[in-house]
């Protein structure tokens, strides 16, 4: 009887191929992983050892060929008489072919991976960075929404500061190789755990993972490499422009960081509410009122549009809530395609505080309508 059932340790049937067996070494890997089982460490490091142990087997064609014909003696012929170690198992490929995929952006390590922490692979130190991306919101009125403006803005952004050139260090220096971490920004410490390594990575407590060391800052930018400034800038807002719109200004934003490019400006468009004048796409609404009288026979208003003011007819007979429209004076289009029209909603006003003449009047009129 074999003692040692690899096959069962890993769940598989004697026929399984070699992505399966990888399949199910992945899952019960992460399932028995000592740093995945805090409440009991001892028993999940067992359990790992052995799918461990039944992998580095089954994967290797001559061992498991050894296993399935001999039995334990092959596994003792395998290992030797002390039997698997878990020395044997340190094969970077097999590690990273395992956990390459299983750990990656997971369990709470940001978007560096277990295997990047358990060998060492990041981001370079002294890397140059992008700086940040800068919202600036800027309001403007419907007359400028319309037909197009300038502004000039102020920005505070940081700028590379101009005696370090962004290296932060002084004049005539630059800066150095970490001699605690020889310049790869972390530091390694390995343990042993019985049968297990555990290695753990931390950053360089002295260059804060940068791999260089200033040793002499920068007295204008005090080593950071950037400044503060405030930039005047001029802003082109297209005819059309609505709320919400994000204008782009390329490298207008935060100074890079070590040689970095800088980040963008993105400008905010918030159009005012106007007096008068209510939006819908490149058209614009208003409401005027009119008299009984110009309702009734017909007259010619003068009604204010975006570009002052223009005289439109208002024919006999017209109704409360009807709606005449200006064309081409609304809101010029964004993609150049026209301009939209101003659409005037008439309201006829009843009148108040009648005189006598005028009730009289109005009196007569209403006897003459009924008799038609």
């Amino acid at each position: 009887m074999v003692d040692k059932e690899y096959y069962k340790t890993l769940g598989i049937d004697r026929n399984a191929s070699k992505s399966e067996i990888k399949k199910a070494y992945r899952r019960l890997a992460k399932k028995y992983h000592p740093d995945m089982n805090k409440e009991d460490t001892k028993a999940a490091e067992e359990k790992f050892k052995d799918v461990s142990e039944a992998y580095e087997v089954l994967i290797d064609d001559d061992k498991r060929s050894k296993y399935d014909y001999f039995g334990d003696a092959g596994v003792r012929d395998i290992f030797g008489a002390g039997g698997f170690n878990w020395s044997d198992f340190t094969r970077y490929g097999d590690i990273e072919d395992i956990f390459g995929n299983l750990f990656t952006r997971g369990f709470g390590f940001g978007e560096e991976s277990v295997l990047d922490m358990f060998f060492g692979r990041r981001r370079k130190p002294w890397e140059s960075l992008q700086g940040r991306d800068l919202r600036f919101d800027l309001e403007i009125d419907l007359e400028d929404a319309a037909s197009g403006v300038k502004k000039r803005i102020d920005v505070p952004h940081t700028v590379v500061c101009s005696d370090c050139h962004g290296s932060g260090a002084e004049k005539g220096t630059a800066p150095k190789t970490c001699d605690m971490c020889k310049g790869s920004g972390q530091v390694k410490n390995v343990q042993r755990r019985g049968y297990s390594q555990f290695i753990s990575i931390t950053t360089c407590a002295r260059c804060k993972g940068t791999g260089k060391i200033i040793e002499k800052k920068c007295t204008k930018c005090y080593g950071r490499g950037v400044i503060q400034k405030t930039s005047r800038m001029d802003i082109e807002i297209p005819a059309g422009a609505f709320s919400g719109l994000r204008l782009r200004l390329e490298g207008k934003g935060e100074a890079g960081i070590r040689g970095g490019p800088s980040g963008d400006l993105f400008i905010v468009i918030h159009v005012a509410p106007h007096k008068i004048f209510e939006r819908e796409g490149n058209n614009i609404l208003l409401e005027v009122p009119i008299n009984f009288i110009q309702a009734a026979l017909g007259a010619e208003i003068e009604v204010p549009t975006l570009k002052g003011k223009v005289k439109m007819k208002i024919p006999s007979g017209t109704q409360s809530d009807s709606i005449f429209r200006l064309r081409g004076k609304g809101i010029k289009d964004i993609r150049g395609y026209g301009r939209g029209d101003e659409l005037v909603r008439v309201k006829v006003v009843t009148p108040k505080n009648l005189s006598k003449e005028q009730k009289r009047l109005l009196q007569e009129f209403g006897r003459s309508s009924r008799k038609r």
